[in-house]
């Protein structure tokens, strides 16, 4: 193996060492336990959680007791706050009931709450992300074609909803001699960001995953690295609403690299 090849299969076990680390962190995806839509409570109570939560046009209003034992910004909370979606860390969202933290969402005018608990059972069960070992033959040099304005699918999400995807442009790429294309996002620092399937979806591996790459150089080159494929956050929670591959992101061969599936005890 050569010394690049070396450095980078070094790179990618770091890399899934921290992403192990980043998904069984106290306040990852596994601690997820639930998204709560208020347009699913209108009386404002959510079973789930304590105290009452109602819209009020750009924002969210609280309003608890003595009883709910929530915090506001690190302080108990009693009376009315006024919400807007939490941006930061989940660690850091604003409210909280003990070590839970219970994150305000807000996607496509619809608010909802969503509950995370380190104290999860699918955290407790979590083992590992089991992934491919590094293969240099499935980091690709790829050419990013940005589209002459960016356009949004409606593509179903994990939850079984409709919601619009943004996209960019599609990257392309060889594999054997065949060219293939994906339609890929592009983020707010120019990442470009991929919803795919492959041959393996549903059977060796998760039904879809993600691809992220940085962003392209000015000629457009960009590194297609399939053994960073990743698994979605709804593969370790149910209640994420990842989108799924839209038109077109399904390919036809079997991409053997990347994380597969989460493994518990």
């Amino acid at each position: 193996m050569s010394t690049d090849a070396q450095q980078a299969a070094q790179d990618w076990t770091h890399w899934h060492e921290e992403r192990t680390a980043t998904v069984s962190a106290p306040y990852g995806p596994l601690s997820l336990t639930g998204t709560h839509w208020l347009s699913d409570y209108p009386e404002g109570r959510i079973p789930a959680l304590p105290g009452q939560w109602r819209e009020d046009g750009d924002e969210l209003v609280l309003t608890a007791g003595v009883e709910d034992g929530l915090t506001v910004d690190g302080k108990p909370f009693t009376g009315e706050a006024r919400l807007t979606a939490d941006r930061g860390p989940i660690g850091e969202s604003r409210v909280a009931h003990g070590e839970r933290r219970l994150v305000v969402l807000s996607r496509e005018g619809l608010w909802a709450v969503r509950d995370f608990d380190p104290d999860s059972r699918a955290r407790k069960a979590f083992r590992a992300i089991d992934a491919t070992p590094y293969d240099a033959r499935w980091a690709l040099s790829g050419t990013f074609r940005p589209y002459a304005t960016a356009r949004t699918v409606r593509v179903e999400n994990a939850d079984g909803v409709e919601r619009g995807l943004g996209l960019g442009g599609e990257i392309a790429f060889e594999v054997d001699g065949t060219e293939h294309t994906l339609q890929v996002a592009v983020e707010h620092d120019g990442s470009l960001w991929a919803v795919f399937a492959d041959a393996t979806s549903g059977n060796s591996s998760y039904r879809f995953r993600f691809l992220r790459s940085a962003a392209p150089a000015e000629d457009g080159s960009v590194t297609v690295d399939l053994n960073r494929a990743l698994l979605p956050p709804c593969a370790f929670a149910d209640h994420f609403i990842c989108p799924f591959p839209p038109p077109g992101n399904t390919l036809p061969i079997a991409v053997g690299a990347g994380e597969r599936n989460r493994v518990d005890h």
